[in-house]
């Protein structure tokens, strides 16, 4: 039998949702809208795509803190914790959003890099805000990631293990961030600028794939809650899934290491 939280209309849960869900799920669509208008920019204007200066960095940025953003503010419903703890976890992971992809848009507008930038004072206020809203970050999901597994969620069947799983995974991206941005300060700081902006290029991929298990694993299993298979039958295709997902980190990881 098909949960009540399946069968429910997207308009119905619109209603139904607290603030800090609305707020986060409107953040995310214009955090979503500029990662577009960015990618629109860029077609215009041109320039390359890789490297420190690029309008790459608007449009990855703001489609990933967009959907990411979205995406927890949806999985987190289903935790077992407090709800003024998640509604002041929510509002301070959407600010850190906006923080985050602000800074790397004023930067790339200035046509100056975001992260691992000293040439200036200003620069150096735009690198470090990037730097510790990035460490409130992992304090955040990792405190959702820690009620995941603390009381086991709610949910259609698979879906406390696309949490659990999709969480677990988010920490894999936040660890390979933090290394990037440790590696790139360690360069900056030993006078190898050029160096450090390059430095990240072998992690990106395990960045990337691990950053996004949160949002899929669980649409994942709430498209099978839609189906007419058992709870069991859903419950293989769930796990199968999460195996398939963590041979893809490994395979990112291991590149990331070979190619360090």
């Amino acid at each position: 039998m098909k949960s009540a939280r399946s069968t429910t209309s997207a308009a119905a849960l619109w209603r139904s949702a607290r603030p800090a869900e609305r707020l986060s799920c409107a953040t995310g669509a214009v955090l979503i809208l500029s990662g577009l208008v960015h990618l629109l920019v860029f077609a215009v204007d041109g320039g390359p795509w890789e490297g420190p200066v690029s309008w790459r960095k608007p449009v990855t940025f703001g489609l990933s803190f967009g959907l990411t953003l979205i995406a927890v503010a949806w999985v987190t419903s289903y935790l077992r914790m407090g709800a003024r703890a998640r509604t002041a976890l929510l509002f301070l992971f959407a600010a850190d959003c906006v923080l985050e992809v602000g800074g790397i848009t004023l930067q790339a507008w200035r046509r100056v890099p975001s992260h691992l930038n000293m040439e200036t004072g200003f620069d150096s206020a735009v690198s470090m805000s990037l730097a510790v809203g990035g460490a409130i970050l992992v304090v955040l999901l990792s405190a959702f990631a820690v009620a995941s597994f603390r009381h086991r969620p709610t949910g259609p069947a698979g879906m406390p293990l696309a949490l659990r799983s999709g969480f677990a995974v988010l920490l894999v991206a936040l660890a390979s961030g933090a290394a990037m941005i440790a590696r790139g300060v360690f360069l900056t700081r030993t006078g190898h600028q050029e160096s450090a902006y390059h430095s990240t290029a072998a992690l990106k991929p395990l960045h990337g794939v691990s950053l996004h298990a949160v949002l899929v694993l669980p649409a994942l299993a709430w498209l099978l809650s839609r189906t007419s298979w058992g709870e069991r039958t859903r419950q293989r295709v769930m796990t199968a899934a999460v195996g398939c997902y963590v041979v893809a980190v490994l395979g990112a990881g291991v590149w990331g290491v070979v190619t360090y």
